[in-house]
This record gives C-alpha cells, structure tokens and sequence, in this order.
C-alpha cells in the first residue's frame, strides 16, 4: 500500500479543516515546503496535495508553491478546483504526476472522459462522500449523485484512481472508514485511495491488510498520532 502524506494549502501555509469545513481550519505549518521536505525524510515516494482555494474558486492560486513541491522529487498528485482542461493542463505542466478532478467529474462528465482520453492514469477523480452521496465544490454542495453510481460512472468512463473520502471522519481523527473502502475496492477495478480519519497505525495496517491500493494521511501526521516514518516502513 502506498501512503500519501496530505499537505492542504491555504493562503500559501499548510492548513486542516475538520469535516472540510473552512471555518474550522488551524494553521499547522507556514512553509509548505519544509513539510514536504519533512515526508521525504520520513521515506514517503508520494504526496497529496489540495489546494483549498482552487477548491471553492477554480482558479490556481498556488500554483507556483505546489510546482516547487512536485520538483521535489515525490509523486505528487494535486487536487482542489480543477474544473478545465486548462486548469489541469497548468498542474501537469507544472511538474505533478496526477490531478485529481472532484466537482467537475460529478457535474462535467463530458470534460472527465476528455481528459481521461488525453491523459490516462494521469487523471484521478476525488469521491468525496457525504450522506450517501458526492459532495462538490470544496465539500461545500451536495448532489444528487450516490457514491455507487459515480463509482460505476467512472469505471465506465476508464478512470483507474480513486480519492474517496469520508467526509463526516475527515480531520475528525475517529478512524477511517474501513467497510466503505474494502467494498469499494470489492466491487469496482479502481485503485482505491482511502482517504479521512485515518489517525492511527491500526488505521494504517487494517487498510494494508485489506489489500487498498493506498491512504493518505493528513491530521493524524500533524498531530504526531501516526509516526509517518513507523507507518511507511509497515506498508512497504
């Protein structure tokens, strides 16, 4: 399994929010980049990286941090606001090896299977669950779109990777949503990354054990509830 350290930048500082609820955000590094250079010395091959702004706007307002990030020699996959071609076409650009699409894979499909023809395994998509269904534009929207029928939408459309996130254990540190992702990962032939709640080495070995292609880790890692450097050696 692969593990993915989560840098979420907001204002050019790395940032969480709890439940991606913008008014419960703390502040946990100012230099994003020290943290990044932090994962490699822990052993970490890949990042996630969203960026909170393009979330809500569409817009790259933080491109040029997160093209300093990708150089550094991880795998970096971005999401956060990417709506368009040419949104996505600036991230790939830039230097990032994946660009995760949320609210436009729910609301364009048209533009997913475009950019899915274009790039391939370059393009993943973020299921971000909440009640059921997607939540779009920055967690800030429901749709009327179930978890299962995006799931199958995207198989259909080709997509090979998946961010699905619990939104109601996101930043929440109550333990990830084991049963969501062994089923996911069951019935679809996606590579599930697991994502939300992950906030201890069980955590981290129980998604391992269930054979999901990778996790990430965001607050667990801030708070020093997981030891990144303990967790990537065990998934190794």
């Amino acid at each position: 399994m692969i593990l993915f350290p989560a840098i979420d930048i907001f204002g050019g500082k790395a940032v969480r929010l709890v439940h991606g609820d913008y008014a419960q955000m703390t502040v946990y590094n100012d230099n994003p980049l020290a943290v990044a250079q932090d994962f490699i010395a822990c052993g970490a091959t890949h990042i996630h990286i969203v960026d909170l702004e393009g979330a809500k706007t569409g817009e790259t307002p933080n491109l040029e941090l997160i093209a300093q990030i990708a150089s550094c020699g991880l795998f970096a996959e971005v999401g956060g606001g990417i709506r368009s071609e040419e949104v996505a076409r600036r991230y790939l650009d830039a230097g990032v090896q994946r660009v995760i699409l949320g609210t436009a894979a729910v609301t364009n499909p048209a533009l997913l299977a475009q950019l899915v023809k274009a790039y391939g395994e370059r393009i993943a998509v973020s299921v971000d669950v909440k009640d059921g269904c997607a939540a779009i534009r920055g967690w800030t929207e429901a749709s009327s779109l179930t978890c299962d029928a995006l799931c199958r939408r995207l198989a259909d459309t080709g997509v090979s990777t998946v961010i699905c996130t619990d939104i109601s254990r996101d930043g929440a540190m109550r333990g990830a949503n084991r049963a969501l992702y062994a089923d996911l990962s069951h019935r679809y032939p996606m590579n599930f990354i697991a994502s939300g709640g992950v906030s201890s080495m069980e955590d981290v070995t129980a998604l391992r054990d269930l054979g999901i292609y990778g996790a990430i880790i965001g607050k667990a890692y801030y708070t020093g509830a997981i030891d990144l450097r303990r967790a990537i050696e065990v998934t190794r």
